[in-house]
C-alpha cells in the first residue's frame, strides 16, 4: 500500500472504510445501502448524492475484494500514466456514468412492466408490497462500473500487454481480455439472468470511459491520447515541448555573468538528461510493457507524470 500512487491508495482505503462502516451500522440495525446505495430515481428514497456514494458501497467481502484487487492491479498503472487528478476524474466519470446507464435501464423496465398503473405489486404467493417499497428495493451498489472503466482504459493503453488469466494455460493480450469481459457482460445483461448483478452498469462504466478517452484523444491535453498518436508518442512530445519552452525562456533571460551562465548550462544539461531518461523508459514500456520496468524506473516515470 505504501508504494501505491495516492488516488489508487486512497480509493482502496475509502472503500474499505465504507465497508467497515456498513458492517458496524448493520449490527446496530441500520442498513447503509438504504441511505448511500443508488435507488431508482422514481423511488421515494432516491437522492442525487447517491450517484457518488453508491460506488463506495459493496454487498459482501467477495464483492469488495474483487473490485479493490482490480483497482490495485490496474488502477495504479493508469494513475501513473494519467496523473492523479485525471485518473480520479476518469474513475468518477465511469462510476457516475454506470449509475446513469443503470437508472435508464431501470426506467425502461418500469415502463415495460407498466408499474405506473399499480399501487401495489405481488412479490410472491400472497405477499404484496406497496409500489413505493418495491421501487426502493431497486438499489445499485459497488465500484464495478468504475472498475470496468479502468479495465477498458488499460486495454486501450496497453492493448498488446500479455496477461495470465486463471485457468487459461496461455497469456491473453489485454485488448482481448477487455473485449471478452465486455461480451460476457453484454450477453449476461441481454440474458436477463436475474443474478442480482448490474451488468448494464458495468457496460455503462466502459461506455463512459470510452467516450471520455475519445474526448481526450480529440482534444489532446496533458500528453494523453492525442490525435492519432500512441500514449508514448504524446508523452514524449509533451516532455519535449516542456524542454523547448524552458530552453527558450533560459536563452531569452540569459545573464552576462560567466558564473550564472555556467549554472544555466548545467541546469539545462541536467534537464535534458532527465528528459532523455524518460524517453528511454517510455521506449522500454512500449517494447516490453510496464512490468518490464525496475522499481527505480517506475518511480522516475511516476514522478515525471506529477510535474
Amino acid at each position: 500500500m505504501m508504494n501505491l500512487p495516492p488516488v489508487t491508495k486512497n480509493l482502496i482505503i475509502i472503500n474499505l472504510l465504507f465497508f467497515l462502516a456498513k458492517l458496524v451500522a448493520g449490527r446496530n440495525g441500520l442498513n447503509l445501502d438504504d441511505v448511500l446505495g443508488l435507488h431508482f430515481f422514481m423511488a421515494p428514497d432516491f437522492r442525487i448524492f447517491q450517484f457518488f456514494t453508491y460506488m463506495f458501497m459493496h454487498g459482501n467481502i467477495t464483492h469488495i475484494l474483487f473490485n479493490m484487487f482490480a483497482v490495485w492491479m490496474f488502477g495504479r498503472v493508469m494513475e501513473t500514466y494519467l496523473g492523479a487528478r485525471r485518473f480520479l476524474l476518469y474513475y468518477m466519470v465511469c462510476g457516475v456514468g454506470a449509475g446513469l446507464v443503470q437508472e435508464s435501464v431501470q426506467y425502461v423496465q418500469y415502463l415495460w412492466q407498466g408499474l405506473g398503473a399499480y399501487e401495489t405489486v405481488n412479490v410472491g404467493g400472497s405477499i404484496t408490497m406497496s409500489m413505493a417499497d418495491y421501487l426502493n428495493n431497486w438499489t445499485t451498489i459497488g465500484a464495478s462500473g468504475a472498475v470496468y472503466g479502468i479495465l477498458l482504459a488499460f486495454g486501450m493503453t496497453f492493448p498488446d500487454e500479455r496477461m495470465f488469466i486463471f485457468p487459461l494455460p496461455m497469456p491473453v493480450r489485454a485488448k482481448f481480455f477487455v473485449l471478452g469481459y465486455a461480451v460476457i457482460e453484454l450477453l449476461s445483461a441481454m440474458g436477463n439472468s436475474g443474478d442480482g448483478v448490474a451488468h448494464f452498469a458495468h457496460l455503462g462504466g466502459m461506455l463512459f470511459g470510452f467516450l471520455l478517452i475519445l474526448y481526450w484523444r480529440k482534444n489532446g491535453g496533458n500528453g494523453y491520447y492525442g490525435r492519432g498518436d500512441s500514449l508514448f508518442g504524446k508523452m514524449r512530445r509533451w516532455f519535449s515541448d516542456w524542454r523547448n519552452r524552458f530552453s527558450s525562456y533560459s536563452r531569452t533571460h540569459m545573464k552576462v555573468s560567466m558564473g550564472e551562465r555556467k549554472d544555466d548550462y548545467a541546469y539545462n544539461a541536467r534537464k535534458k538528461a532527465e528528459t532523455d531518461e524518460i524517453d528511454r523508459i517510455l521506449d522500454k514500456v512500449r517494447k516490453g510493457g510496464y512490468a518490464s520496468l525496475s522499481d527505480e524506473e517506475k518511480r522516475k516515470l511516476f514522478d515525471a507524470s506529477q510535474r
